[in-house]
């Protein structure tokens, strides 16, 4: 049985707990482990006996703000790639228009139409019902909308078939520019305001059953090799502009 498969059997078990085993476990998901942790299962041998020690016995799910954050890289590392192509037109070189055109495609499938998604489906809703954030979500939702014409001008401007004029060199940058400066606040802001609040609103069980219900759709939309594919994508882009190397972010002091 894959990995996948053998996930979902389990998260699909542990539906079956009572309300006081799942709240005990979605602690432990939270403060027993890393994100890295979360998915492989790895616990220290203090905190298992030889007898728990199995793989299919030691993981522990992943939960539906591990899965947003992480998406959140994603998106992190597609706006340093558009900072580049900033970097590199204000520098007078040529557009890197196919690396910033298949940023904005990842932008486009994996963020907008995937992640937001979840977000507005399955997010949103549980926190207007609670009559929670009542302020922030309204703003979340037209930021989503924005993004999406922000990135559908990207990707008009960086096509196959385009060849960026000085106009066009300032249209896109602007237009980077601004989903820039929209979206590291609005991630942030999820990561610590609006999710910890939805797992506050959402009951144990149906928190169990939102982690499936991701990880199924990620599969669905991206294949087997759901997030880690895209991140390998996201990595080819960055290799192509020479910012892959992490240590090259290390500032000299």
């Amino acid at each position: 049985m894959g990995g996948r498969e053998a996930t979902a059997m389990r998260r699909r078990e542990m539906l079956g707990l009572s309300g006081a085993a799942l709240a005990g476990s979605l602690t432990l998901t939270a403060c027993g482990g890393s994100a890295d942790g979360a998915r492989a299962g790895a616990f220290s041998p203090a905190e298992s006996s030889p007898a728990e020690s199995s793989p299919a016995q030691a993981e522990v799910p992943v939960t539906p703000p591990e899965d947003l954050m992480r998406e959140h890289g994603v998106l992190k590392r597609v706006l340093l790639i558009y900072r580049e192509g900033i970097r590199r037109i204000g520098n007078g070189e040529q557009v890197p228009a196919q690396a910033l055109n298949a940023g904005a495609r990842i932008i486009r499938s994996f963020i907008e139409d995937y992640h937001e998604h979840l977000e507005e489906k399955y997010v949103f809703p549980p926190l207007k019902k609670a009559g929670k954030l009542t302020d922030t979500v309204p703003v979340l939702e037209l930021q989503h909308q924005r993004g999406r014409v922000l990135t559908g001008r990207i990707l008009d401007m960086t096509g196959a078939s385009k060849t960026p004029g000085t106009g066009d060199r300032r249209d896109v940058v602007a237009a980077m520019a601004a989903f820039i400066r929209m979206y590291e606040p609005h991630e942030a802001r999820e990561d610590t305001v609006v999710f910890p609040a939805f797992r506050d609103v959402v009951p144990p069980r149906r928190f169990l059953e939102l982690g499936e219900i991701f990880e199924d759709e990620e599969h669905r939309r991206f294949g087997s090799s759901g997030f880690t594919g895209v991140v390998g994508q996201v990595a080819d882009i960055e290799k192509t502009l020479g910012i892959y190397d992490l240590a090259r972010f290390t500032p000299k002091v």
